[in-house]
């Protein structure tokens, strides 16, 4: 089966993208912040926690709740950059992630460039501890959808062709049931929808590649777009307040795993 996305172009992003992450972490910490909210609707305390692909907006905030924070990237620089312990995860298919280590794992915006999604949460699962919980966001069908429409739009006119410039994102209602393929037990998957506002909308191509979320699919074009593409897109991007808007559907997804026995988690408490 073909990759969807070109894991070598995804690492290359983010080791370009680590060292101004500074410009991007308000808006990186306030994505995280709603995802880190979760954690006050348990009655568990955390103490060994693996940050994964957080960014710099994760490790520091699990860090001020006396947690000890494992960072762990596929991109080197950005494992360095994120704020906790730095790992650098061996590949897609074995992060190398010891088994049984934490006792939670967050990742926030970080699966959704993973061609092996399933198997992904699998690997995220066997690292945690029995009883432990596995935390994530992660974009879902319908974000940037405002981008991927101008984009697609006004590249056909100019050209009479198309080439995919924005990533494909999983529905939400197939969310819920990947965790539980995983074995995550008192699966849940919900959706925050928010709607941000640019008054250039260059800012949000800029954040883009500040997040290292440049285009890194396998059947992305190779040739140099015309100079007229991004500046025509941008324009027909939809208004709202006199500002350019684009939307993300963020899909908070929570499991744990099961403890020593296999059971039913009687003494977890389910995330509202």
């Amino acid at each position: 089966m073909r990759s969807i996305f070109e894991f070598a172009a995804m690492v290359k992003h983010r080791q370009l993208a680590a060292p101004v992450q500074e410009d991007l972490l308000p808006v990186l910490e306030d994505l995280a912040g709603r995802l880190l909210d979760r954690l006050d609707d348990t009655n568990r305390r955390f103490s060994n926690a693996l940050d994964f692909g957080g960014r710099g907006a994760v490790a520091p905030a699990l860090a001020a709740r006396g947690m000890a924070v494992t960072s762990a990237d596929f991109a080197p620089r950005m494992a360095a950059h994120a704020g906790g312990t730095a790992f650098t995860l061996r590949g897609p298919d074995d992060f190398g992630l010891p088994a049984a280590a934490y006792d939670l794992v967050i990742a926030s915006l970080a699966l959704h460039f993973l061609d092996d999604l399933p198997g992904a949460l699998i690997q995220l699962k066997r690292a945690l501890k029995p009883g432990g919980l596995f935390l994530a966001s992660m974009p879902v069908l319908g974000t940037l959808q405002e981008l991927r429409i101008a984009l697609l739009d006004t590249e056909e006119a100019l050209t009479g062709r198309v080439s995919p410039r924005v990533s494909p994102f999983p529905e939400l209602r197939d969310c819920a049931g990947l965790l539980q393929r995983a074995g995550f037990l008192l699966p849940v998957a919900d959706v925050e929808e928010i709607a941000v506002l640019y008054a250039n909308p260059l800012a949000l191509l800029h954040e883009l590649r500040a997040a290292g979320e440049t285009n890194a699919l396998t059947e992305r074009s190779r040739t140099i777009p015309p100079r007229a593409l991004f500046p025509a897109a941008l324009a027909a991007l939809p208004q709202q307040e006199g500002r350019s808007k684009v939307t993300l559907r963020l899909a908070v997804l929570t499991g744990w795993a099961p403890d020593v026995a296999g059971a039913d988690m009687a003494t977890a408490t389910p995330l509202s």
